[in-house]
């Protein structure tokens, strides 16, 4: 049975819903899913190796990831790194796939502020050999500032993701996780 790892930050429970969401989609795929929320003490114990795929997710904060995230991520790195499991010319691991996923509210121009934090993120695990297999950035509620939810190129985002954004989520997890 293959394994994912669904790792994620949420400050206001927007990421989070998507981390659940996610996990479903590859559960329904037949695969073997865990769910663990960066900072958590046993977070902190992760073997990346250990899964076929790893689903990274956090919120985009001023276009990049937030500091417990990039904290988190780079802790990892260095323990990585020391090891000596970060090389020059990061060959690519057979098997080794990550998802990336980051919500954004985009109160002022959209999901083109939520790709760099999407790409950083990413770097991590394309150093420790995983590949790519996608990106996913979902629009979200700016939780608790009516103005950025509501006049932003976006236009109104309240209440989002909807219902039908995580069910969309879900359906695009088990797909993915059908393809790999």
């Amino acid at each position: 049975m293959k394994r994912a790892l669904v790792l994620y930050w949420s400050a206001t429970g927007n990421t989070e819903k998507c981390a659940y969401s996610i996990r479903t989609g590859l559960t329904d795929a037949g695969w073997q899913a865990e769910l663990q929320k960066m900072g958590a003490e046993d977070s902190q114990d992760v073997e990346f190796y250990d899964y076929d795929l790893i689903c990274v997710g956090a919120p985009s904060y001023n276009w990049t990831a937030p500091k417990p995230v990039d904290a988190y991520l780079r802790r990892k790195f260095q323990e990585y790194k020391a090891r000596g499991e970060v090389v020059p010319g990061a060959p690519k691991r057979p098997g080794k796939q990550a998802l990336i996923f980051c919500t954004y509210s985009g109160p002022h121009t959209g999901m083109n502020e939520a790709i760099p934090a999407g790409k950083y993120m990413g770097q991590f695990f394309e150093h420790l050999g995983f590949t790519i297999a996608d990106e996913w950035y979902i629009l979200s509620e700016f939780v608790g500032d009516e103005a950025n939810s509501t006049l932003g190129r976006m236009g109104d985002i309240r209440g989002l993701p909807s219902g039908a954004d995580l069910a969309r989520l879900r359906t695009a997890a088990k797909n993915l996780a059908d393809r790999l």
